[in-house]
This record gives C-alpha cells, sequence and structure tokens, in this order.
C-alpha cells in the first residue's frame, strides 16, 4: 500500500502552546512511512509586529492567539501525531524531506535574565526582519552594508520531539531531554534526518519554533523565530528505541554527517554526554574498541556548542560519512 500524505493545519485546536504531555490526544493517527505535513507558527502576541510596519501576520497565527490556548512555556507546536502501532522501546526515524517559508517576516530578541549574557544586557530588545521568500534570505536592520546587513536562510525547526514519559507529566517546551523537544540543532534542516526513542504509545510528534536562519550557540535566545511548514515522514523502527541502549537519546543525520547529541545544565557535562554517545555510536558499528573509539573523536569529530539558553544546554558531535562507515 504506497504512503499516504496527511496536512496538519496550525489551528486553536491543533497547537499546544509551550507543553509536551503524553496525555495529549492525537490530532492525527498515521501509519509508519507517511508523510504529514505541519504547519506551524510562531511567537505570542507581544512580539507581533506594530500595526503600520507591512508585515502581515498569518492568519492562522492570528485566530490561535484569539483563541487564548493555556500556555507552559515559549513555543506554538503543532500536533501531537500518531504513528499508528508505536510502543515504548521502539525508535522514530523523522525524515525532514522539505520546510517551506510559512511568513514575508520573523522576529530576534532578548530580555532580562535570558539568554547567554543577561548580566552584560539586562534589558529587553525585539527586532522584526523582513524575509523575502522568493530569494530565501532576510535582512538586518544595521551593519555597514546599506540597507543593513542580508543573510541567506538556512531553516530547521528547533523543536521536534515526542510524547514523553507519562511519569514526566507535563512539562514546558523550553527545555530539551530524551523526548527531543527543543533541541536548537542547526543541522536539522532540509534532507536531515533525527532518530528519537519511543516512550509513549503512538510516539506522538510534534514540531513548532521555526527558524529562519540561527548560530550555533543561539546566544541571545532567539535566532530568526518564524512560520515554516514541515514535510515529515515519520517511520516506526520496532525495538529500536528507548529500551535499546543504541539509542536512548536523540541521533540525528545528515547527508554528509552523522551527529550525536548531550544537553545538561553545565556546558562541560553536555560534551561529555556528546562525546559518549560519539563513542558508543561507533563501538556498535565497527570492530574498534572504546579506547580507539576515543583517540577517534580527538582527531576526527567535531563538538559544537548547539545552544547555551535553554536552560538544558546543548552541545552536538560531528562525524564525517567515510571516515569509518
Amino acid at each position: 500500500m504506497p504512503a499516504a500524505t496527511h496536512r496538519v493545519p496550525a489551528t486553536p485546536d491543533t497547537i499546544r502552546f509551550g507543553a509536551f504531555d503524553a496525555s495529549f490526544p492525537a490530532v492525527a493517527t498515521i501509519a509508519s512511512g507517511d508523510l504529514v505535513v505541519l504547519e506551524c507558527v510562531s511567537g505570542a502576541p507581544d512580539v507581533m509586529p506594530p500595526a503600520g510596519s507591512g508585515m502581515v501576520i498569518p492568519p492562522a497565527l492570528a485566530a490561535i492567539h484569539a483563541s487564548h490556548p493555556p500556555r507552559l512555556g515559549p513555543h506554538i507546536l503543532t500536533g501531537p501525531v500518531a504513528v499508528a502501532g508505536a510502543e515504548p522501546g521502539d525508535m522514530l526515524r523523522i525524515d525532514i524531506e522539505k520546510i517551506e517559508l510559512g511568513a514575508d517576516w520573523g522576529f530576534c530578541g532578548f530580555r532580562p535574565l535570558f539568554g547567554t549574557l543577561p548580566e552584560d544586557f539586562p534589558f529587553r530588545r525585539l527586532i522584526h526582519i523582513p524575509v523575502d521568500r522568493a530569494a530565501k534570505t532576510c535582512r538586518l536592520p544595521f551593519g555597514p552594508q546599506e540597507g543593513g546587513t542580508q543573510l541567506s536562510l538556512s531553516p530547521f525547526f528547533g523543536v521536534m520531539g515526542l510524547a514523553p514519559p507519562e511519569a514526566w507529566g507535563q512539562i514546558s517546551t523550553k527545555e530539551p531531554r530524551a523526548h527531543g523537544g527543543n533541541l536548537d540543532n542547526k543541522e536539522l534542516g532540509e534532507g536531515s534526518t533525527l532518530f528519537l526513542p519511543v516512550h509513549m504509545a503512538g510516539a506522538l510528534f510534534s514540531a513548532g519554533d521555526g527558524h529562519g536562519v540561527q548560530g550555533d550557540g543561539e546566544v541571545c535566545i532567539n535566532a530568526l523565530e518564524m512560520c515554516l511548514t514541515g514535510h515529515f515522514r515519520l517511520t516506526l523502527e520496532k525495538g529500536g528505541g528507548a529500551k535499546d541502549p543504541r539509542l536512548a537519546f536523540p541521533r540525528g543525520e545528515t547527508k554528509t554527517h552523522f551527529i550525536t547529541m548531550g544537553l545538561n545544565e553545565d556546558l562541560d557535562l553536555a560534551m561529555k554526554q556528546a562525546l559518549r554517545e560519539m563513542i558508543a555510536f561507533i563501538v556498535e558499528r565497527t570492530n574498534i574498541t572504546p579506547a580507539d573509539a576515543y583517540q577517534f573523536c580527538s582527531l576526527a569529530v567535531d563538538f559544537r556548542v548547539t545552544q547555551t539558553v535553554n536552560g538544558e544546554k546543548g552541545v552536538h558531535g560531528m562525524l564525517r560519512k567515510g571516515l569509518l562507515f
């Protein structure tokens, strides 16, 4: 039977504002291997562009604001989507086949007590940034160039996650964890794959926090926050998840690299976790020892700071394909 395509618009009934919870009911149920197209919107009412700016608030986002949904964390997520047959201990493969820009603007800001340098910037600042969807660029209102600085877009979803374990209860979308969530990993763009361990029946996938472009670190707390639509192919791999030591934590893959991740409020410990994940990944797939893999990582694997602003800081390891396998 050929794979089906399902589309889930962003509406007051299909979104959750700032929360993951194993008890959230699915807004759609699909078969393993099906494609789901999630329309995702970004931004609370207080970060919308002012009237007269020429920047139009998408009707879907305006309708969500008008519905005053309950809110826990900072991100509007579309979902969750259940995958039939998924059970704890399985693994969900998320192939990000296409990302569409959903607005002609985005925003970037910081505020007191948040970001990497709150002691240096103890005030609030918000800028709205125009986006040229056809050219896939944005233009910043500052810089040495006349008219501001132009950046090429490289869109991705900051938040992609499954339902957390039931024992966790309702958790904020702010902190990334073993279920995925606010990973803010810019490598996970169009053409990449994210692997997540399944903790609840149906897996229950949600996405949001669209980013038009971001630097590693996301240091001020925001990337170019904007509306995106994602085409996700969700494929269930039985017995390859949370009960299997090979995947108890998110991993990624691009056309050129394998990616491991570490998350901790201490950046040093996040680094240790990303490194241990990479050593285990290499040992599982080769005949070399952990000590061999440790030295190989020092010689040939790049470890990068994913983000430093989500409470749980992130580090990701990048192993270039073809070096070992």
